[in-house]
């Protein structure tokens, strides 16, 4: 997919780039598999700001995106590849031969036109679903799934892809675009080919609006507040942080300090990607 660059009519204009979109064939959703979203602005059940940074933004549908591919062994049709707001990739839109319409995430090489399938029986061809047992080694796979019949999990943004490396007992080991290692069960599902919309990061936004119009709100950094705001605030002129290590607002460590505690699920993970 090229990027389409702006003519510098405005100083937000210069060096501004966008998506050409000549990939999109339809760009009204259907409309049995939207849902209206509603903003939540970073803020729980509470009111209170979990998250910072976000609100406002441009009103969103939801693609209800079929993550499971748990038609096993029905064929189904590409009809359409269109736009979604709330992620990275494409979608493409999937009838199969009873009728029934799905959104997947739409791969590299996937056209209108198009068969795919899901299942043991399914062909290695891009788009097409399978259990892990049945990808030969070396194959690029995307959408996997952590847990046999949830959905996929990993590998969902734009231009991303992983690695089927090798088969070891009832596990498969992964090479995740983070170049980390894992164990995945091999009855976990996953799709063929790398995710389509490769050269999403190379997109140049050129202003904050367009940022704003994403939901996505100005960040202050610690070292601009006061020291009532902020552990890093504080000092007369610009002053280093003068503290044994980066904080977060709330005083804890942050920029480096490991915050994974999931010991449970520690012993799939063969090779970090800081490579400790």
């Amino acid at each position: 997919m090229p990027i389409k660059e702006y003519k510098p009519t405005s100083p937000g204009r210069r060096g501004m780039t966008g998506s050409s979109f000549e990939e999109i064939t339809k760009w009204k959703p259907e409309k049995a598999l939207v849902s209206p979203l509603k903003s939540k602005a970073g803020r729980n059940n509470q009111g209170r700001i979990t998250i910072r940074h976000r609100g406002g933004g441009a009103k969103r549908m939801y693609r209800s995106i079929d993550f499971k591919r748990d038609k096993h062994d029905i064929q189904g049709e590409v009809i359409a590849i269109e736009y979604d707001p709330n992620r990275s990739s494409r979608i493409a839109l999937i009838q199969y031969i009873d009728g029934e319409r799905r959104y997947i995430l739409s791969p590299i090489g996937l056209r209108v036109g198009d068969k795919i399938m899901a299942g043991e029986k399914a062909d290695i061809k891009t788009g097409h679903c399978m259990p892990l047992k049945s990808i030969p080694t070396g194959t690029s796979i995307h959408n996997i799934e952590v847990y046999a019949g949830k959905g996929g999990q990993l590998v969902r943004s734009a231009g991303a892809v992983a690695q089927l490396m090798a088969k070891e007992g009832d596990y498969a080991l992964i090479r995740m675009p983070s170049s980390e290692l894992r164990k995945i069960r091999l009855e976990c599902y996953a799709t063929i080919g790398q995710i389509g919309n490769v050269d999403h990061q190379h997109v140049k936004l050129g202003k904050a609006g367009r940022k704003r119009h994403m939901g996505v709100r100005p960040t202050v950094r610690g070292s601009a507040m006061t020291p009532r705001d902020h552990p890093h605030g504080g000092g007369e002129g610009r002053c280093p942080i003068g503290l044994p290590g980066p904080k977060t607002p709330w005083g804890k460590p942050t920029l480096g300090y490991i915050t994974r505690k999931n010991k449970r699920t520690d012993n799939m993970i063969v090779r970090r990607r800081n490579k400790k």
